[in-house]
């Protein structure tokens, strides 16, 4: 059952946009030192092994994962085999500012998925709120002048988040409508993650075999790419994942979506700490209108 936004729902929809900041910020620096695919890929892989000592016993003959291969099947390829490589892939063929703007519409695309796939009602009131959210990512995004979004040209890296904020939709969704059969898995976080990485991991696999045979692939190791590696594996998709799917189940996906547009103002206090760059008044102008945008779409 859903409920509305308490504080246990805030926080463990606050963690995901902090650690897929750093996630951004960390596939920026990591682009040059390895492909995207190749990425996402070794992404996962550290981080099924480190989560295969927790919860292994998902993988035996008599688990409850394998009558439902097919579902998760559809949850590892729009959740961790492709959402995360359309991502590294446009951050190489993309600007970041693009990037983040096509990613803000992604409130509007859980309502329309919802409404058309899962026959959920869209009211005034969500409308209103991500539009509120939406325009406090675009303060952030323009510097607050709103003549620097003319300047923006859309390229395919653009489209490649488009893709994966609509996969990330309909993934949103299933885990938001879960199947009788797979109750047993959802109570518990790492089993159910662990179940989608299977299958995730052989998406990945098939994606990164295409990437190394058409194209110049490379993999640059190093401390460099190991700390980055460390870090992606462990805080954006373990840890963000397993979060991020207990808030799905307290106030469903059309609200935990506006919790994604934090992740610009996130990479802003980053970039302070990081950077050297003073945050500004259209940082806190942006919070409070994606704040205002959650309350809204979270009210009951």
């Amino acid at each position: 059952m859903l409920h509305s936004l308490n504080p246990t729902a805030i926080f463990l929809l606050v963690i995901p946009p902090m650690l897929w900041a750093g996630n951004a910020v960390v596939g920026r620096l990591a682009s040059t030192l390895v492909s995207p695919m190749s990425l996402n890929l070794l992404r996962w892989a550290l981080a099924f092994l480190i989560l295969l000592p927790l919860a292994g016993r998902v993988l035996r003959r008599d688990s409850a994962l394998w009558p439902q291969w097919r579902r998760f099947a559809v949850l590892g390829l729009f959740g961790t085999g492709g959402y995360n490589a359309l991502n590294y892939l446009a951050l190489h063929t993309s600007t970041a500012i693009n990037v983040t703007l096509v990613a803000a519409s992604t409130p509007v695309w859980m309502l329309l998925v919802g409404r058309l796939f899962f026959a959920q009602a869209i009211n005034a009131r969500q409308l209103l709120g991500a539009g509120l959210s939406i325009t406090g990512v675009l303060l952030v995004l323009s510097r607050g002048e709103w003549a620097v979004l003319t300047q923006l040209r859309l390229v395919p890296g653009d489209f490649y988040v488009l893709l994966a904020c609509l996969g990330w939709s309909v993934y949103s969704w299933m885990l938001a409508h879960p199947t009788p059969e797979s109750a047993s898995l959802r109570r518990d976080w790492k089993i159910f993650l662990l179940g989608q990485m299977v299958f995730g991991l052989a998406w990945s696999s098939l994606f990164t075999a295409t990437e190394w045979a058409l194209t110049p692939a490379h993999v640059d190791w190093g401390w460099p790419l190991v700390a980055a590696l460390a870090y992606v594996a462990l805080g954006p998709s373990i840890i963000a994942y397993g979060t991020f799917g207990a808030g799905i189940q307290r106030v469903g996906p059309h609200v935990a979506a506006h919790f994604i547009n934090l992740t610009p103002l996130f990479t802003a206090l980053l970039s302070a700490v990081f950077l050297g760059e003073a945050p500004h008044l259209y940082h806190a102008l942006a919070f409070a209108l994606i704040v205002l945008g959650i309350a809204l779409a979270g009210r009951r």
